[in-house]
């Protein structure tokens, strides 16, 4: 569904320039779940806008469904870290996961049914007349979730979308995404710095390079589905593929990205 080639990404010209990006290759398979993990500053989340369309790629391509991205894909809808930001405080539950939908769908009565559906599917169902500002953060995050579900996108792109909640929201937004996922069959990749996180998600773990960043190693999970957050965390695989990731993102932090491109491999 979603193919990354040779993708580079530098900000500035001359003696200031910053190549956040040098050479990164990947796909995603239509119903998969990637996440990407990397040293902090590696340029996920440009990588990310990139994807989206929101940033233009230095040199390489981005195909969704075979089409190159040179703006926002309309099979496309992102969740960003950041909800309090994302939301409209003066406009209600529903109005906020209605807004993208105005300009997809002219029947109000079919806007309303999928916003609707969006906030059942994310356990929100009666809170469509409240404001953002008179719900916890946790159920803010669910508003934005339910957002890109209402678009009914065929990919969804999370950048770190519980990293400013505590950690049992965390754990019950994780699993709120894997029953989305299982319900609905929509794609989706996450951008996360929780290595925990993304093991327990994801079909595989793309493991970033410190910038300029590369892709050094795809990891394949095989933990078994359904997932659950404490018997798939104590299972001995998941130590195990947490650890490989961590010490691979840790190896690669203190070392240079190489100029050959990206080095992908498996763990299974």
């Amino acid at each position: 569904m979603l193919s990354v080639t040779h993708l580079q990404k530098t900000y500035g010209s001359g003696e200031k320039a910053v190549e956040a990006i040098r050479d990164l290759t990947l796909t995603v398979a239509g119903g998969e779940f990637v996440c990407i993990v990397g040293p902090s500053g590696a340029g996920k989340t440009t990588l990310l806008k990139c994807l989206c369309g929101l940033l233009a790629p230095s040199a390489g391509s981005v195909v969704l469904d075979g089409e190159p991205v040179t703006g926002p894909p309309r099979a496309m809808a992102a969740v960003f870290q950041d909800y309090s930001r994302s939301l409209m405080p003066w406009f209600s539950v529903a109005r906020n996961v209605g807004l993208p939908l105005r300009n997809k769908h002219r029947s109000a009565a079919e806007r309303d049914a999928r916003v609707a559906r969006a906030l059942d599917a994310v356990g929100l169902g009666g809170f469509g007349s409240r404001y953002p500002w008179e719900l916890s953060g946790g159920m803010q995050q669910r508003v934005a979730i339910a957002r890109g579900l209402a678009y009914e996108p065929e990919i969804l792109l999370l950048d770190e979308p519980f990293a400013s909640v505590d950690a049992q929201t965390r754990a019950d937004l994780e699993d709120l995404i894997l029953r989305v996922r299982d319900d609905t069959g929509v794609t989706m990749l996450l951008v996360t710095h929780d290595i925990d996180e993304a093991v327990y998600l994801a079909d595989r773990v793309v493991v970033m390079s410190a910038r300029p960043s590369v892709v050094v190693e795809t990891v394949e999970v095989d933990l078994p589905r359904s997932r659950d957050q404490v018997t798939t965390k104590s299972l001995p695989r998941f130590a195990e593929l947490r650890a490989h990731v961590l010490t691979r993102i840790r190896r690669t932090d203190a070392e240079p990205a190489s100029a050959g491109g990206p080095t992908v491999g498996a763990m299974r």
